[in-house]
């Protein structure tokens, strides 16, 4: 999947370049407005920090509390246990 940038016009969307596909190609488009930066002061809009930390599990936290819950088992094999 390659990710290009464009301008929306209404119904059309100029890129910034060309595509590698044929004049009359099919293809799917998945549009994920850009937000700006910063606001006049220089923060980021509410949650935006958070969900660009978190990448691509940015919008699936069930899946990545279960990572973390592995990844936490998995440290724990082999390893004795302390003793008070």
């Amino acid at each position: 999947m390659e990710v290009l940038r464009g301008v929306a016009h209404g119904k059309i969307i100029e890129l910034e370049n060309e595509l590698a596909l044929p004049e009359g190609q099919p293809v799917t488009v998945t549009v994920q407005p850009l937000v700006s930066a910063t606001d006049d002061k220089g923060y980021l809009p509410p949650g935006e920090g958070l969900r660009r930390a978190f990448g691509a599990w940015a919008e699936d936290g069930e899946e990545l509390d279960r990572y973390l819950e592995w990844s936490r088992q998995q440290r724990k094999i082999g390893r004795p246990e302390i003793e008070p």
